[in-house]
């Protein structure tokens, strides 16, 4: 496997740029990190990093219905989002984003959306499973991009708030 980080990563889009630029905004370390074989989904970047599926912060954009600001759930990788808590949290009727309106509205790609940097803020809801995490890892811009940060940083950085959102177990 080949990881670069920082400056030593291979060109990046400007996507990566603004998940970058933000981090540097905050005062947050330059911790993203470049794996060549992707990571699009959580497994796929549990692999790449070496840890636990649970430590990465997968972002998952909704929309809501009659609306155009996207609503960005940022949850643990072990965990599915439970649509109507998300309903419930966000106020309205929830609807599964596609993928070329999740471009347009949030500069991602769908398998790269990152928790900060979007052109158009998010409703931002932190599911609290992650908060009980040490480390977490998030997409930095594109599939191939993740940074390393602290839930509690995630949670300032992304400007959201805690939400039990994840389904429970029957």
């Amino acid at each position: 496997m080949v990881e670069k980080s920082g400056a030593e990563a291979a060109p990046e889009g400007g996507s990566v740029a603004r998940v970058r630029a933000a981090l540097a905004a905050a005062g947050h370390p330059d911790t993203i990190r470049i794996f060549p074989e992707g990571t699009r989904t959580a497994e796929d970047a549990a692999r790449a990093v070496g840890c636990d599926v649970a430590a990465i912060a997968k972002s998952l954009v909704f929309r809501t219905k009659g609306s155009a600001r996207p609503v960005l759930v940022i949850a643990s990788g072990a965990d599915r989002i439970d649509l109507a808590r998300v309903a419930e949290e966000a106020g309205g009727v929830i609807e599964r984003a596609e993928g070329r309106w999740v471009r347009e509205v949030t500069g991602f790609a769908i398998d790269g959306v990152s928790p900060i940097g979007h052109l158009t803020p998010p409703v931002v809801l932190v599911d609290a499973a992650v908060l009980r995490l040490d480390r977490v890892w998030a997409a930095a811009g594109s599939p191939a991009h993740v940074f390393e940060t602290t839930p509690e940083r995630l949670l300032a950085l992304s400007a959201g708030r805690v939400a039990d959102v994840a389904e429970r177990a029957a």
